[in-house]
């Protein structure tokens, strides 16, 4: 049964609460016709933190200009406007960006993005740190001065005081480990960053992180933002089961792998031609995969997204896969596929065709 937000989640179950549509919010008593225009929304916490969010998180890489760069397959301005309205309607409440995303005017989108449409206190904003962003000893890397430049340039961008989830966007190998953490402690401590999290680094890495952070009573990452679909699953072998041992939410990127999962075989995209990352799905082996999910979504009479992000919603320790957007219907199908569960046998259908291979993107 639906619940307003006042009301306590059961047995742990992620929590149904009203979602604002506009200015207005949906009340329980229209629960179901709220649901059918796809604008309900479900809310869980992050790992065992306080922190709530919605289980649809908008992935903001889709929206920024790089100087210069005509080819870019990202949205502008004027383009990624209806999606952040849309995102308000739907409930989508989580949004993610990073620093170095189209040389940071994806953070400078979203901050104008949420002074135009909602309210930051509505929001859960995530950014992160990493990547280079000029030449200089603060440019890049997860050093003391990078970390305090960069959380100071990010929010800047942003048009706030203070970022709910900041995220280090890979492990620096070049930085010693209790200088980032006592740096992300501090950062938390100046109240720039309300939580920390990690994102694409190996088992290892992230326990060591944790536990120097622990032994020294800093503050301790709550999330993982790791590359998780149906053709890429290697997390499942040792980070998830960390992640689970350790309360920390795993928040998928790519969970579409790079929208291959949600078109038939065969069929290209402008992202697909530009992107060479999302080039990397295309191998034959995906075939069986796309085949397999395709099948399904005809079966169920739905698009073949709402099978592919229900089969990433339905593992733990997700929390919230990352759908970044260039169309509207992306983010109505990742809201439908909230509701929808699958079938023991679909699910092993699903899985059945993988293969293993190595992780990608990170060291």
């Amino acid at each position: 049964m639906a619940r307003t937000s006042d009301s306590p989640p059961a047995d742990g179950h992620p929590q149904y609460v009203e979602a604002r549509v506009g200015i207005v919010l949906v009340r329980p008593d229209r629960v179901g016709a709220a649901r059918e225009r796809g604008r309900f929304m479900e809310y869980t916490r992050v790992g065992g933190s306080g922190l709530k969010v919605s289980r649809i998180a908008l992935g903001c890489m889709s929206f920024g200009q790089m100087p210069g760069d005509s080819d870019a397959w990202a949205l502008g301005p004027e383009e990624s406007a209806p999606l952040f309205r849309q995102a308000v309607e739907l409930g989508i409440t989580f949004w993610d960006t990073a620093n170095m995303y189209w040389a940071g005017s994806s953070e400078e989108l979203v901050g104008k993005a949420i002074k135009e449409y909602t309210r930051r206190e509505d929001v859960v904003l995530a950014t992160k740190v990493f990547f280079k962003m000029h030449d200089g000893p603060g440019g890049s890397g997860l050093s003391r001065r990078a970390i305090l430049e960069q959380i100071d340039a990010s929010l800047g961008r942003l048009g706030t005081d203070y970022v709910d989830l900041y995220q280090i966007h890979r492990f620096d190998p070049e930085t010693p480990v209790e200088e980032t953490m006592e740096a992300l402690h501090d950062v938390v401590r100046a109240g720039k960053v309300r939580y920390i999290g990690a994102s694409s680094m190996w088992a290892w890495q992230f326990a060591k992180m944790q536990h120097v952070a622990e032994v020294n009573g800093w503050t301790r990452f709550i999330s993982m933002q790791d590359q998780y679909n149906l053709m890429q699953r290697e997390e499942e072998r040792e980070m998830f089961g960390l992640l689970a041992d350790q309360g920390v939410g795993s928040l998928p990127w790519s969970p579409l792998a790079k929208g291959r999962l949600a078109r038939p075989w065969g069929e290209r995209t402008a992202r697909s031609e530009r992107d060479p990352a999302a080039a990397r799905y295309d191998g034959e082996r995906d075939r069986p995969i796309v085949e397999a999910v395709a099948r399904i979504a005809e079966e169920r009479g739905v698009p073949m997204a709402q099978i592919a992000l229900s089969w990433v919603l339905g593992k733990s320790p997700v929390t919230a896969p990352i759908v970044g957007p260039t169309k509207l219907h992306h983010l109505a199908d990742a809201a439908a596929a909230v509701d929808l569960e699958l079938t023991d046998d679909e699910v092993a259908a699903l899985e059945e065709p993988y293969t293993p291979r190595l992780p990608t993107a990170f060291s």
